[in-house]
């Protein structure tokens, strides 16, 4: 058996999560279309927007990621993805000095939102998660 899955990760022999991460992507790129309408329509609110992405697609993205091993392809698979969610929801801006509609910089996004990158979240769930395992009180034997 090459690869199973298992709590939702894809394990396989060689402990490689590149197949996992893919799956997720794809998965969470799934989601990300099904809410590709909520995402365009110009009366719900940015905010409402922000939420959804946080609280459905960020969540799916990062479940049980404090274990997992991330390369920095991995980190730049997943900042590439969630910046495609945020342009998506924030839209485009006018230039005055250029008289013209363009897209939002990766750091005007991260401004914007007022929020780290996901690999930034991902981290900072993995320092939570090596608290929660340095205070297990181990039986004395």
């Amino acid at each position: 058996m090459e690869n199973f899955k298992y709590l939702g990760d894809i394990l396989n022999e060689n402990d490689n999560n590149q197949i996992d991460l893919q799956e997720r992507i794809k998965n969470v790129n799934k989601i990300y279309f099904m809410l590709q309408k909520l995402f365009k329509n110009k009366n719900i609110s940015k905010k409402l927007k922000l939420r959804l992405k946080n609280t459905i697609i960020e969540k799916t993205l990062t479940c049980a990621s404090e274990s997992a091993t991330l390369t920095k392809r991995d980190g730049k698979q997943l900042n590439i993805f969630e910046r495609k969610v945020y342009r998506r929801i924030l839209g485009q801006v006018y230039d005055n000095e250029k008289e013209k509609w363009r897209i939002l910089t990766n750091k005007e996004i991260y401004a914007s939102v007022k929020k780290p990158a996901i690999i930034e979240t991902i981290m900072l769930n993995r320092l939570h998660w090596f608290g929660h395992v340095l205070r297990i009180e181990f039986p004395k034997g």
